[in-house]
């Protein structure tokens, strides 16, 4: 059993690795380790997620899939949420999220309750609930802010207060500066920059886009 922890943010501009002292701490718990981080700044709706993906392709069986929350994992609708969770389950992978408690059963040395079939049939049932609701609830939020948000950009406009969002272009350039110049590889240039995998592939396609239009 290996425990891939997956790591999280929605913008280029917040932490994904904020969880992961966490997640750690968690685990150790538990008298278990990490064996792997997968760590990507990318909305929780796109289930084309490169590091997910990745961490699906290394999965075993019985492997876990640990996250801080539910909403770390997802923001899926439902017909994408399903897709996703059934692409876990054929490979076998165990959700272990510290907002269900139930899930901890998977990681936990404690194993004396997995005894009794019927009372290990109703944890997983209750798990398999609570996964599903929290996931529904993560969609719902998202579509929530996602609405104020708009009125709120909206009044701005109305305001004329609105100026869009401003890419930090510095350490944007960083990023083509070590892939261009220097050759670093994708994994050297998010650890010089800071940046994850996923921000340096999208970094990159940016610039490209907007050297097209130049020319």
């Amino acid at each position: 059993m290996f425990i891939r922890a997956y790591l999280r943010a929605s913008t280029d501009d917040q932490d994904a690795s904020r969880a992961r002292k966490t997640l750690s701490t968690f685990t150790e718990l538990h008298k278990q380790r990490i064996a792997s981080y997968y760590q990507e700044n990318i909305s929780g709706t796109q289930l084309d997620r490169p590091e997910l993906n990745r961490l699906l392709d290394d999965t075993q069986e019985n492997d876990i899939l640990l996250i801080e929350n539910i909403d770390r994992l997802t923001r899926l609708n439902d017909k994408d949420w399903k897709t996703l969770k059934q692409k876990i389950e054929l490979k076998g992978l165990r959700i272990v999220s510290l907002d269900v408690p139930t899930s901890y059963l998977a990681i936990d040395n404690k194993r004396f309750i997995n005894d009794d079939p019927i009372i290990k049939a109703v944890l997983e049932s209750i798990n398999n609930m609570l996964i599903d609701l929290l996931a529904a609830m993560a969609r719902k939020d998202y579509l929530t802010r996602r609405e104020r948000q708009s009125q709120g950009i909206e009044k701005a406009k109305e305001e004329g207060k609105y100026n869009g969002r401003v890419a930090d272009k510095e350490r944007h350039q960083k990023v083509m500066y070590y892939r261009n110049d220097k050759m670093l590889s994708i994994s050297e240039t998010a650890a010089a920059t800071g940046y994850s995998r996923s921000q340096v592939c999208r970094i990159q396609a940016s610039y490209k886009k907007d050297l097209e239009l130049l020319i």
